[in-house]
């Protein structure tokens, strides 16, 4: 009985922590409900497989065998974007560190690692000491500006033209032939909306 009371500690933990990771933070950034049912239902269901395989007599090496399966599935139909491949990665890790860690009975541990990863994802979330920037490659038919001493008129004309908050440009190629540059255009990404 004692055995089953750990159990379910850790799952409610485990979940609870998943619920903090996926519904406030990864969601208000994203606004999109695609992978939440895919974060939530991997979190939880390894976190039980593993449960079972830490309390039997098999080796922890096929709980992570199961966890490099899981974390190398890819979706036939859809690419999964970078940052939901790495949301993925995390929901699937804190099951592995937390069956592993309320075995052993660390539950300060378990409890500060928690902890660290949700401060983790919330900071980075909220781009605290960071700015982010995008680019974009793009075709231009005005030559005449891509010379240094234009710089300024260049990028003042990108802005314009793309109506993005254009910070830098870098010439890729010049196609004299047919009076084009090839640019890779650097811009800050702005802020995702808060709902």
């Amino acid at each position: 009985m004692p055995e089953l009371i750990h159990m379910l500690t850790g799952a409610v933990l485990n979940l609870v922590v998943a619920l903090i990771v996926v519904r406030f933070i990864y969601y208000p950034v994203t606004q999109d409900k695609t992978y939440v049912f895919t974060f939530l239902a991997f979190n939880t269901v390894i976190y039980f497989v593993l449960s079972m395989l830490t309390n039997s007599t098999l080796s922890v090496g096929v709980g992570f065998g199961l966890f490099a399966i899981f974390s190398v599935l890819r979706y036939r139909t859809d690419e999964m974007p970078i940052r939901e491949m790495t949301y993925l990665f995390i929901v699937i890790a804190l099951p592995v560190m937390n069956s592993i860690m309320i075995s052993g009975d660390s539950f300060t541990w378990l409890l500060a690692a928690n902890g660290m990863v949700v401060a983790l994802l919330f900071i980075l979330e909220k781009e605290w000491g960071f700015r982010f920037s995008g680019n974009k490659r793009v075709i231009y038919d005005r030559v005449e500006l891509i010379g240094p001493a234009d710089r300024e008129r260049l990028i003042d004309d990108l802005r314009q033209r793309t109506g993005l908050p254009v910070t830098s440009v870098e010439v890729r190629r010049i196609d004299l032939l047919h009076d084009t540059a090839e640019l890779t255009v650097f811009y800050e990404e702005p802020k995702a909306s808060k709902a």
